[in-house]
């Protein structure tokens, strides 16, 4: 890869670490051969469309990415992420458990998980992933109050068991 659009990827990557997309955007449009850094180019582009709410536009470069690295933990979640956006929480669980299968010991697919089984009324499931998210790292806890997937939780006893427990709690739970 030319080092130009190396310096266009770095920037890229600066513009989209601040939340500014367009800039993002407009340094990925400087790259002349995108084949020599498809991944990155498509995963950025996806992050950028993501920050500027298009949600279909970024699945697709989310897509694009995974299609050259499958196993690829960010843009698997983007696709989950922008599933659920889309009203495709089926998919977007289907996603994350693929997401699952290719790094089990990520705790934040376990609460992921959680929060799209909370979203599709599989309490069972919900409790399942948030207990193994939580037994994982424990500051995730810190995610629950603020979290709206939790809502159609918030008020069932065995949800607010969970998150009021301590961690050995949770540890000899199940």
């Amino acid at each position: 890869m030319k080092s130009a659009s190396k310096r266009n990827l770095e920037a890229a990557r600066g513009y989209i670490s601040l939340e500014l997309p367009r800039l993002a955007q407009k340094e990925l449009a400087r790259i002349e051969d995108i084949s020599q850094c498809a991944f990155d180019y498509h995963y950025l582009q996806g992050e950028a469309y993501r920050l500027r709410k298009e949600h279909e536009k970024a699945l697709s470069h989310f897509s694009m990415a995974h299609d050259v690295s499958p196993t690829d933990l960010g843009s698997l979640l983007g696709m989950a992420w922008c599933l659920k956006r889309l009203d495709q929480l089926d998919r977007a669980i289907e996603m994350t458990a693929q997401a699952y299968k290719a790094h089990p010991q990520e705790p934040i697919i376990l609460y992921n998980l959680a929060c799209y089984h909370a979203l599709a009324g599989h309490k069972s499931d919900a409790l399942s992933w948030l207990g193994r998210a939580l037994r994982m790292e424990s500051s995730l806890r810190s995610l629950i109050d603020d979290e709206m997937d939790f809502d159609p939780l918030r008020n069932d006893p065995d949800f607010q068991y969970l998150t009021s427990c301590s961690q050995d709690q949770i540890d000899t739970a199940e």
